[in-house]
This record gives structure tokens, sequence and C-alpha cells, in this order.
């Protein structure tokens, strides 16, 4: 893959073979998300993965890998889909390819498999997630869309998470 020619962006259902991947995939989902959260690495280097051990193993729980060419480019993990919101556990995109559009295309693969409500959180002094998780709700839901803060459950030392709700279609057009 060279910096100017971006493959396609492929987002399928993570598989077993896929979770080493994966696991690499969420240390630097870890390692992004610790310069919001001050959260330090094991002493392992390793970070806490039990949404990696869920997203894999729990009824209700799907995983998504995100690939340009044969390259891991992220991954996206979905609670909920055996109740009646589905919440977007977790996303990544690496940052090789940030700003081409391969979030806002994963996100809606991901979405639109799913029709429905949804909810997304993101830190609030995140201003990247501020400003892609917008334009993710507008683009899938217009102007019906919702955004209230929430504590972080049993982190009190935390400012608390942004989350959006809105509904999502099955027939959502394409990127423009």
């Amino acid at each position: 893959m060279t910096d100017t020619v971006l493959p396609d962006v492929t987002v399928r259902p993570a598989t077993a073979e896929d979770r080493p991947t994966v696991e690499r995939l969420w240390l630097m989902f870890r390692h992004d998300l610790s310069a919001f959260r001050c959260v330090l690495p094991a002493p392992d280097g390793t970070f806490r993965d039990d949404r990696v051990e869920s997203a894999f193993t729990r009824p209700g729980w799907a995983p998504y890998l995100f690939e340009c060419g044969t390259h891991p480019a992220g991954f996206a993990f979905v609670r909920g889909l055996d109740g009646p919101v589905r919440v977007l556990n977790s996303f990544f995109v690496v940052r090789g390819v940030r700003r081409r559009h391969v979030g806002l295309q994963a996100v809606r693969a991901v979405l639109t498999r799913h029709p429905g409500p949804w909810e997304v959180a993101f830190q609030r002094d995140n201003p990247a997630a501020v400003a892609f998780w917008h334009r993710v709700a507008s683009d899938l839901a217009g102007d019906a869309w919702t955004c209230e803060l929430r504590p972080v459950p049993e982190r009190p030392e935390l400012p608390p998470d942004a989350w959006l709700s809105f509904r999502v279609e099955a027939d959502v057009p394409p990127l423009p």
C-alpha cells in the first residue's frame, strides 16, 4: 500500500482466526485512548482486554475487522444485538489511514448491518472524535440524533463520556 493510493475498505465479521490481529489493534486503540483517560498499561505492557473477550465470546456481541487490501485497518465491537438498542462499544481506525474516509466507510458498513436504534460513546475532550461522531450521526440520521453526557461506570474520577443516540435505516445511501 502506498501513501497516495488507498485500496477499498473491507468490513467483515472478525473470526477466531482474526483474534490475534484484533488483539494487536486493541493495544493501539487503548494507547490512543490513554491520552484522554490517563491510563497506563499494565506492567507487562498490555491494557485491559475484557471487551475483546466479550466481543468474541458473549451472546449479543459482534467483532468486525476493517482491512485496506491485505492490511488490517481497524476494528469495531458491537453489543446489544440481542436487545432493543445496539451499542458501538469500541471503534478504532489505524492512524495511517485516518482522514481518508476509512472510518466513515467502516462505521457505515457496521451500523447498516444492524438497522435500528444505536448509541455511541466517545470522549468529549477528543476534538477529532467529537467531529467524527457528530458527522456520522448527521450522515446517518440527519437532525434526528441526540448527544448527552453520562458518567463513566466505575470511574468517577474521569470526565463523563458523550453518548450519541440515533436510528440507522437499512437503506442508507452510500457516501457521496
